[in-house]
């Protein structure tokens, strides 16, 4: 996909999944913004790698929990290329200790301003700057799991069922100019500091998708500009996850 003189904002794009997402943009021409939160090295390391690749790229921290920081991010992406195009919800916490019984209203706030505040703040500032006669692309990148209860990461499952409906609501608010679309990820990495990554997800694979593998960072960016490539297409939810969930 040629996408040489659009302007995408990533947000948590410095790591993981964010970062393969903004290489990927950059690769097709794309300038980008980089979010990050508290990984500067890798959204440092990131827009070097993307600025080597031919376009414009800025880092910019801001603490998505905090409304009034989150509310910065939209402008410094205009300050910076004039517009923005494209915004990719990608950032989100998925605390070990977020159980029924363990999550405090601090981390119940704090899991919902990152996961569904946050992209809510960013949706909307964004729609705003898109001009009457423009043409703009949400996508929210989801979890897979979430159609199917459990009682594991209480807060954060709520967070993200609230991401799916949102995305359909939006769709429907924004139309006709801007279309809203999220990807649903299952075992695309292995868990941060995972020691044996490929035994990880090898085993996971074997004992849970029936595809028999794995995801990988190219689904998703494939992905990504298949949505992008989309007039016809709103208010969907595409799971990546090798049939693990059905």
């Amino acid at each position: 996909m040629d996408l040489n003189g659009k302007v995408a904002l990533v947000t948590g794009g410095g790591i993981r999944v964010g970062r393969a997402l903004v290489l990927a943009l950059a690769k097709a021409g794309c300038d980008v913004l980089i979010h990050y939160g508290q990984s500067a090295d890798g959204a440092m390391e990131v827009k070097a790698e993307a600025e080597s690749l031919g376009v414009k790229a800025i880092a910019y921290s801001a603490n998505l929990s905090d409304p009034v920081a989150t509310e910065t991010v939209i402008p410094k992406a205009i300050e910076a290329f004039g517009k923005v195009d494209i915004l990719i919800n990608s950032a989100s916490i998925f605390p070990d200790e977020d159980r029924f019984y363990q999550t405090d209203v601090a981390l119940w706030d704090r899991i919902f301003a990152i996961n569904l505040r946050a992209p809510f703040q960013l949706s909307q500032a964004f729609a705003k700057q898109i001009p009457p006669d423009g043409q703009g692309k949400i996508i929210n990148i989801n979890d897979a799991r979430i159609p199917r209860p459990n009682t594991d990461h209480f807060a954060y499952r709520l967070t993200k069922r609230g991401l799916w409906d949102m995305t359909e609501m939006m769709a429907l608010e924004l139309a006709p100019r801007i279309t809203v679309n999220a990807l649903a990820l299952g075992q695309i990495l292995e868990p941060p500091g995972e020691p044996d990554p490929e035994a990880f997800l090898k085993a996971f694979a074997e004992e849970h998708i029936p595809l028999k593998f794995c995801g990988n960072p190219k689904v998703v960016t494939d992905s990504v500009f298949f949505l992008l490539g989309q007039e016809f297409l709103t208010g969907s939810t595409i799971t990546l996850d090798g049939g693990e969930n059905i």
